[in-house]
């Protein structure tokens, strides 16, 4: 979401306690065998970390200074400058006041997780401020069944189809305000009552565009949640039967972090 620090180096409770002691089988079908001979496709979720990376407004920009060249070192070596927040990313619970964890000081069994996948675009093309309803969830749960605790929710708006373009990404208006898809309190509520461990979506916020106060975020990530923000290729992810790979940059101290998002896809899952 907002910028914090920026990341300079060199490149060479209650609820989620029972989150974690739920057990998490892995659903029909999947075998990571099953890699090899293409029944498990892993699919990329996230965008590449560069000058053309979605970005929240104002914040600092990604930079990346040549240290070193085969043809003068001998190898190739880069220091790169971006903010916590940039690109495919995760919010730690300590980005807002109210929540604890640092990047690094979350629990990594959480970063290996089943998740379910809403689809609201349909919603989005009539709105860009659409925000996911606890109507909406319970309607998904109606046609696929209880969000299982321990779970990552995937918002799937189609607003990545903006991802290209900067200014329809942002989508402000001629005051400045942007306007895009996210969560509603209500939804949110209901979501930590089903004691999920992370909430991601297409865009650039879990709060939708013309949020003030970021609700959603003073919601959630002091329950312990986590947030995945800019998330890309969830078109045709199945609503259930998907696995996640999450794996931030372990910044110490970290509100936030670079993420790299993988989905683990059994093709026979509908």
């Amino acid at each position: 979401m907002r910028k914090t620090w920026v990341v300079c180096g060199m490149l060479v409770a209650g609820a989620l306690g029972v989150a974690l002691r739920a057990e998490l089988r892995a659903p029909a079908g999947l075998n990571l065998a099953d890699l090899a001979t293409g029944r498990v496709v892993v699919r990329d979720l996230g965008y590449p970390v560069g000058p053309d990376s979605p970005v929240w407004p104002g914040s600092e920009p990604f930079v990346a200074h040549v240290v070193a060249t085969p043809a003068r070192q001998g190898y190739f070596a880069r220091t790169v400058c971006l903010p916590e927040h940039f690109s495919t990313h995760l919010d730690a619970p300590a980005h807002f006041p109210g929540g604890h964890e640092t990047v690094e000081q979350l629990d990594i069994r959480r970063f290996i997780v089943p998740a379910v996948v809403i689809d609201i675009e349909t919603q989005v093309r009539q709105n860009a401020d659409y925000r996911l309803s606890a109507d909406d969830v319970r309607a998904w749960e109606r046609r696929y069944g209880p969000i299982p605790a321990g779970v990552v929710v995937l918002l799937r708006t189609g607003w990545e189809r903006r991802g290209a373009q900067p200014e329809q990404y942002r989508n402000r208006d001629a005051r400045g305000v942007m306007h895009f898809p996210g969560y509603s309190v209500q939804a949110a509520r209901l979501l930590i009552e089903r004691h999920v461990v992370g909430l991601g979506i297409d865009t650039l916020s879990i709060d939708y565009g013309p949020s003030q106060q970021f609700e959603v975020h003073r919601l959630t990530l002091p329950a312990g949640l986590y947030h995945l923000e800019n998330l890309r290729n969830l078109e045709g992810l199945p609503a259930r039967g998907v696995w996640l790979m999450v794996a931030p940059l372990a910044l110490e101290g970290g509100s936030g972090a670079p993420v790299r998002v993988l989905a683990l896809v059994p093709q026979r899952v509908h």
